[in-house]
């Protein structure tokens, strides 16, 4: 295929073509972090503990949802690399318009369940009173400009498939200094607190979205879909909905265990809350390679599952898993070096809990950074078994992610207080990455002895 219609990544060095599609991933994670990233900096410096209690108590709530449609247009991806790989043009263009006709249709179907949702389950979650409303609002606007954050995700893992990581990263590049100017303008210049903080994410998703789209229809042919694309084939749709609709109930399942120890944290008071915020911008940010590694793998494994190439795949596979344990211990020593440092960075220096906020954060990234490794092989091994379009197994792993979580979140906290929920999540990765990989090496055992995937 042509240069004009993506990477081929069925032939070539494999190390090569893992470096170059995973390096604009990386920085594109840096970029969509700084979204929430410069949020929390500025509501945490210019507002204090309280607004950005009232930010942090929303994180699980709007991982379980917007989770789902991460999870969902993933799934999209791995059709269409399928497609490309075997070097079916005519399906890339059919999956493609069919997965947007589907997004839309999605989109407004969750907005609308997802507002119905925020009060009754803040309040389940025993949301602090001194920060609730200001938790509704924020979520709100989050949630109601979800069809700005599907659009984005659509166009930039479709265009993952097709094996271009640097187009979304141009355009996530340009949106994520627009959000910092509009954090300014809307919390600094209009005074709107946590309001503007969500505002200003929205637009900048919605500007980046835009321009992938317009980019992507000027450049890829494969991209310039007819209305004949776009009309409805259920063959299609049930294969978009068999390879998503795990993998949106993986994450939103992941995401009932975050919320069960979110409750856990907000029973402890709003400086654990604060703590527990700031920590996890820290995690988000020193977690960006493994990050970029699930749509590598995803889409190698994808495009060579769908040439049959089974020996390249696997041997990807080995690549991606060296570069995990090796980002780990990068990330490890980023979190305990640096840590302390990062998180002063969302505290006014003024604001009367900054010491205790700190001592709780450095708590959670020293038990974040002893459990890296399982960490980052969860990331690989549930892509590669999507790629390979098992997404059921990626179902399970996420099944037992939630088990772990809910278990030691419920337990440890009355017993060593924040260091108990601290623990929930190490819990969570070992017990999820366990049977993935045992998962895998299953699948790879039927392939070898048949060639083929049942």
């Amino acid at each position: 295929m042509s240069k004009e219609t993506g990477r081929n990544m069925t032939s070539g060095n494999i190390f090569q073509h893992m470096i170059l599609f995973s390096l604009p991933l990386f920085f594109g994670n840096i970029f969509q972090q700084m979204y929430s990233t410069v949020d929390t900096a500025i509501v945490g410096r210019v507002m204090g503990s309280e607004q950005l209690a009232a930010v942090g108590a929303t994180g699980s709530l709007s991982f379980f949802i917007l989770g789902f449609v991460f999870g969902l247009t993933s799934g999209y991806g791995v059709l269409v690399s399928q497609a490309y790989g075997a070097g079916n043009s005519q399906k890339v263009k059919k999956v493609i318009g069919n997965a947007f006709v589907l997004s839309l249709f999605l989109v407004f179907v969750l907005t609308a369940v997802a507002l119905s949702l925020v009060r009754p389950v803040l309040t389940v979650m025993q949301t602090p009173d001194s920060v609730f409303r200001d938790s509704v609002t924020y979520i709100s606007i989050i949630l109601g400009g979800m069809c700005c954050t599907m659009l984005y995700n659509v166009i930039s893992s479709l265009l993952r498939a097709i094996g271009d990581s640097r187009t979304a990263l141009y355009f996530l590049i340009v949106s994520s200094f627009l959000n910092i100017a509009l954090d300014v303008l809307m919390m600094v210049g209009f005074r709107w607190g946590v309001a503007g903080a969500a505002l200003a994410t929205i637009l900048s998703q919605a500007v980046s979205g835009i321009l992938c789209v317009f980019y992507a229809r000027t450049k890829y042919a494969l991209f310039r879909i007819s209305k004949e694309d776009m009309k409805l084939d259920w063959g299609i749709i049930r294969q978009l909905l068999k390879l998503g609709v795990p993998m949106a109930f993986q994450s939103s399942i992941t995401a009932v265990g975050m919320l069960i120890m979110q409750t856990s944290i907000n029973k402890l008071g709003a400086v654990y809350v604060a703590s527990f915020t700031v920590a996890n911008k820290v995690e988000a940010l020193v977690s960006m390679l493994a990050f970029s590694l699930g749509p590598t793998v995803a889409t190698f494994v994808g495009q060579n599952f769908g040439a049959q190439n089974h020996d390249r795949m696997f041997a990807g596979v080995r690549t991606v898993v060296a570069l995990a344990i090796g980002y780990a211990l990068i990330s490890a020593a980023i979190s305990l070096a640096g840590g302390e440092w990062i998180l002063s960075l969302f505290m006014s220096k003024e604001e009367e809990n900054v010491a205790a906020v700190l001592q709780g954060g450095m708590t959670y990234l020293k038990v974040f950074a002893a459990s890296l490794i399982p960490y980052n092989l969860l990331f690989v091994f549930r892509s590669a078994l999507h790629g390979m379009g098992k997404s059921i197994y990626t179902l399970v792993g996420g099944i037992m992610e939630c088990v772990m979580r809910i278990l030691v979140s419920s337990t440890l906290p009355p017993v060593l207080g924040f260091l108990g929920c601290c623990l929930a999540g190490p819990a969570a990765w070992v017990g999820a990455a366990v049977p993935l990989i045992l998962a895998y090496f299953y699948e790879k055992k039927k392939i070898l002895k048949s060639g083929t995937v049942s």
